[in-house]
């Protein structure tokens, strides 16, 4: 999630008339949306709720190339009589952009639309251990393991290939160095 438009709201230190939460708290929730989008491109989603209602995750109406996998995820609470409109892009990225990042990607960014911090981290927690195994009749060797916990937006297989190609590559910039080795 880069960017959030609510309706009625000018900045993110607003309330919104008949939602408990006020726009920072929001925003503070929708930054742990996680999505899985099947495309290169900027994608809009939006949420159109009328109250009374427990606003979460699976309220986004997405197109058919973007996946909630977090579809509990609590948002937001509106009351009776009251609704709530928002319209939130997302693009698919790496690591962390901060909210002026995705405010300069835009030419220009009309009143109302807040920029997010996007949190494209797929990794919760990594542990690992290292012990003594056997081969044959040697038993002087070390087995590694890897303990990968994810958002569920990549698989734990996946994200140690990925991660070890990237090492790989940045390995190479070392190896460039010097034509001895």
């Amino acid at each position: 999630v880069n960017t959030v438009q609510i309706d009625g709201v000018v900045h993110e230190f607003s309330t919104v008339d008949g939602v408990v939460e006020d726009v920072t708290q929001i925003i503070l929730n929708l930054k742990k949306v996680v999505l899985a989008i099947d495309s290169d491109d900027e994608r809009s989603l939006e949420i159109d709720v009328q109250g009374p209602a427990d606003v979460t995750a699976a309220d986004l109406q997405a197109g058919a190339d973007v996946e909630v996998l977090n579809p509990d995820l609590h948002i937001a609470t509106v009351a009776a009589g009251k609704s709530l409109h928002m319209t939130v892009t997302a693009v698919k990225g790496r690591g962390y952009s901060s909210a002026d990042e995705n405010k300069q990607l835009r030419d220009e960014m009309p009143i109302g639309v807040l920029a997010v911090d996007s949190i494209y981290t797929p990794i919760e927690r990594v542990n690992y251990h290292v012990e003594n195994t056997r081969v044959g009749s040697r038993d002087d060797y070390d087995k590694l393991t890897f303990d990968i916990w994810t958002n569920g937006s990549i698989k734990p297989s996946d994200a140690l290939s990925l991660g070890s190609k990237i090492l790989a590559e940045h390995l190479n910039l070392f190896m460039d160095i010097s034509p001895v080795a």
